[in-house]
């Protein structure tokens, strides 16, 4: 609990309108342009310290499509280091989550799959329909496990998040922030190492076929190692990326790419600006913001008040076609 504690003040008290060159204590920079949506978020977290280092709107409500699977996986992960599953555990596959759209692995009501492919589905494929599975063996229910997850997200200081399903398939009342999701992004990479590397991964075998996964930033940008993609139309191109260079590592969350070649383009000119590949070092450039870096300072257990599991009222607008799935490449895709 101390380190997610101490995660929690650095990111609320590192949370600036600016940004500063990892390691380096005062610097005036050029901020990168956000990107021209509404639906725009993002923030850029010193994966060792928790520090932020840049962001824009990141305590903003946005849908998270889904990066929602990231806690799903991490509810998963919770329930494998305490035993109550094993990786070749069988989970059932309800006619509910045979049923749901696209992207999907295409089980069927009846079967079951084994905890190992789910959390390959789920991490490569991000299929809905065993994110489904999963939610209703882990809670009974998918409802209910929603509730889970969002007092999961509380307890782990994700204040602004709440889920309604397993998935992040359209919900006009689940949301979340970028701040959360790179809180979340951290907490994944912190308690759960032994498993981080199931997000790097770019394919999969599943019954003879060779499942390639969403995420393009794994392998073609230097250091990337996941982790997770997101899109339904009223949260646009999403996604949390984990990026280590030379001992340094920074949690990139962009939101609201209006395609996922752009925003992939800005997440690689976030992480070129503050982790610079190879030796070469960005000069700073002047535009008048000087950012002082956030010292963590010395916590206890008992010095922060506890997180309450309550939901926050947090308004969100909701585009009116926010539900509606729309043609994407080469078939329907209301989730990925």
């Amino acid at each position: 609990m101390r380190f997610f504690r101490l995660l929690i003040v650095a990111l609320a008290l590192g949370a600036l309108s600016a940004c500063s060159t990892t390691g380096v204590d005062a610097l005036s920079v050029r901020t990168p342009a956000p990107l021209p949506s509404e639906k725009y978020a993002s923030i850029v977290v010193d994966g060792n310290t928790g520090r932020t280092i840049y962001q824009v709107d990141a305590g903003a409500p946005r849908y998270p499509a889904s990066l929602t699977k990231m806690m799903t996986l991490y509810m998963l992960y919770e329930a494998l280091s305490a035993g109550r599953v094993s990786m070749a555990t069988e989970i059932p596959v309800s006619r509910h989550a045979a049923t749901r759209p696209p992207s999907k692995l295409g089980l069927k009501a009846g079967s079951t799959v084994d905890v190992r492919t789910a959390i390959n589905a789920l991490s490569v494929k991000s299929a809905n329909d065993v994110a489904a599975a999963v939610g209703e063996y882990l809670g009974g229910d998918e409802e209910r496990f929603a509730a889970m997850m969002t007092a999961k997200a509380r307890s782990i200081g994700m204040t602004g998040t709440v889920f309604r399903n397993a998935s992040g398939l359209p919900d006009d009342a689940q949301r979340t922030t970028a701040r959360d999701m790179a809180l979340l992004g951290l907490a994944l990479q912190k308690r759960f190492p032994q498993y981080f590397g199931n997000f790097s991964q770019r394919s999969f075998a599943y019954r003879g076929r060779t499942i390639k996964g969403h995420n393009r930033l794994i392998g073609s940008v230097e250091g990337v190692d996941g982790i997770k993609t997101g899109y339904i139309r009223a949260s646009g191109f999403n996604v949390v990326t984990s990026v280590g260079r030379r001992g340094k590592r920074l949690i990139v969350v962009v939101m609201g790419g209006k395609t996922a070649r752009e925003r992939d383009a800005h997440v690689t000119e976030l992480i070129e600006r503050f982790l610079p590949s190879g030796n070469r070092r960005s000069a700073p450039v002047n535009t008048g913001i000087v950012v002082q870096p956030t010292a963590l300072p010395p916590l206890d257990d008992d010095d922060l008040p506890g997180v309450s599991a309550a939901a926050p009222d947090v308004p969100l607008d909701v585009p009116p076609a926010g539900a509606v799935p729309v043609e994407v490449g080469d078939g329907v895709i209301v989730a990925q």
